[in-house]
């Protein structure tokens, strides 16, 4: 790709998604076009970028959009979080007398944090109901959330093996997450630019190591969605190099005594 090029894919990419690239990120950006162009028997990126500019495609500016989304993602993910549910946020539940927690896990990827969260909540047997939702801009990896079966490779990033045990069984094409821990949890296509409209009000929102791949500005739209979809005094997850200081004054902070921050919504 050409400079030019390459950065008029940028600015699309960015009004269309939301995610912004850098100049050193053009190989990157080639390799996966590629795989674009091989998918939709497109003869060069020059053409592609034809079709995209023309904008009439949704199908194929959906299927660039996927193919440019990091998908990274581990079971239990940092620890911090999921001691500070245990620890904090679970017990405070209890004090409350809440009846239903209801969690939502942004750009949740293939489903390692939600599931992992509904693991934790077996673990713990809280004495109220959690309901969590898991939200992606791709609905390619949300096929393989929702389907609960993830291969040896994808189980050892993260997973005990005593975890994988209890939570999973064996299946033709892997392991498949046991219906204790799937019926907790739900998934839905979601872009983080958008109002999270339909999703309801969450006690708790996971979203985490994602506002780095945005610009200032969209970050703070992103947290002031995010804050308009919260309970009053719920609490906002990021990842642990996130904030919402200087993005939005609707939070406070809090440090978890398993490190790390959580962000408290003002009343």
């Amino acid at each position: 790709m050409e400079a030019e090029q390459y950065q008029r894919f940028c600015d699309l990419l960015e009004k269309r998604s939301g995610i912004l690239l850098g100049v050193d990120k053009r190989y990157l950006v080639e390799t996966r076009l590629s795989r674009v162009l091989r998918d939709q028997k497109i003869e060069s990126i020059d053409a592609l970028m034809g079709r995209l500019l023309n904008g009439r495609e949704p199908a194929l500016i959906k299927a660039v959009i996927e193919a440019m989304t990091t998908n990274e993602t581990l079971w239990f993910r940092d620890e911090y979080p999921f001691a500070a549910l245990r620890d904090v946020f679970f017990p405070e539940a209890v004090a409350k007398k809440k009846q239903n927690l209801r969690i939502w896990s942004a750009a949740c990827s293939s489903g390692q944090e939600p599931y992992s969260i509904s693991m934790l909540v077996s673990e713990i047997k809280p004495p109220f109901s959690v309901e969590i939702i898991g939200t992606d801009l791709s609905s390619r990896v949300l096929e393989q959330a929702n389907s609960g079966i993830f291969d040896e490779l994808s189980l050892g990033r993260g997973l005990s093996a005593a975890r994988k045990q209890q939570f999973f069984d064996v299946v033709d094409h892997g392991w498949k997450i046991k219906p204790e821990v799937r019926r907790r949890v739900r998934f839905q296509v979601g872009n983080l630019l958008d109002p999270p409209v339909g999703l309801g009000r969450f006690d708790i929102v996971f979203c985490r190591n994602v506002l780095i791949y945005f610009a200032r500005e969209t970050k703070a739209q992103i947290i002031e969605h995010i804050a308009n979809s919260l309970q009053p005094w719920g609490v906002l997850i990021l990842g642990a190099s996130e904030s919402t200081q200087q993005l939005s004054d609707r939070f406070t902070v809090e440090r978890l005594p398993s490190g790390g921050m959580a962000f408290r919504l003002k009343s």
